[in-house]
């Protein structure tokens, strides 16, 4: 049996869970998220709790037990809380723009990237950053990490120069350069 399947999800006020089948509906202040899950897992609700349970015995019966118990909580809180994720833009002249529900990125290239934001997704650049912090929020975690990602294959950081876009608090690992660079001057 696994051990984080066996524990029960709990549902905060204000979230509502709606289990038909393999499918589960959650309602919440910060969006509407539903996900259809694998049929050898039982999604039951008990007052304000969600179980769930492995119809079969084995080691697959176990994993999915755990992931869906893992992604029905990512949804639930999700639902009552929102993810954050915040991206700095770090070099000479990078910035991003939000134009209606576009994103404008100015990263060195020869031309502009711009990319639409999901539906549920809400994206804010603070004011006093000049446009070299992103701040995204979204329901769906697995989205916002996707979308997220997908921001920072744009320019990944790279290790020489620190520059790049990169997660909120990741460590880049540096690279020195060449041994000679800078001494004769």
């Amino acid at each position: 049996m696994s051990r984080i399947g066996k524990r029960p999800v709990p549902v905060p006020k204000g979230v509502t869970v709606n289990v038909a089948g393999s499918k589960v509906d959650v309602q919440g202040p910060k969006g509407k998220l539903s996900q259809t899950l694998h049929p050898l897992i039982k999604i039951t609700k008990e007052g304000d709790a969600i179980k769930v349970e492995a119809d079969a015995t084995g080691r697959d019966a176990a994993r999915l037990q755990g992931l869906g118990r893992a992604l029905i909580a990512n949804m639930v809180k999700g639902a009552a809380e929102g993810y954050d994720q915040t991206l700095d833009l770090v070099g000479t002249g990078y910035r991003t723009e939000l134009k209606g529900k576009t994103l404008h990125f100015q990263l060195g290239l020869s031309h502009p990237v711009a990319i639409d934001l999901p539906p549920q997704m809400t994206a804010n650049i603070p004011a006093d950053s000049k446009g070299a912090v992103l701040m995204l929020s979204c329901p769906d975690k697995a989205l916002l990490g996707q979308f997220s990602a997908k921001i920072r294959s744009f320019r990944p950081p790279e290790p020489y120069g620190g520059k790049g876009i990169r997660y909120r608090n990741e460590k880049i690992r540096r690279k020195a350069g060449k041994a000679g660079k800078g001494k004769a001057k």
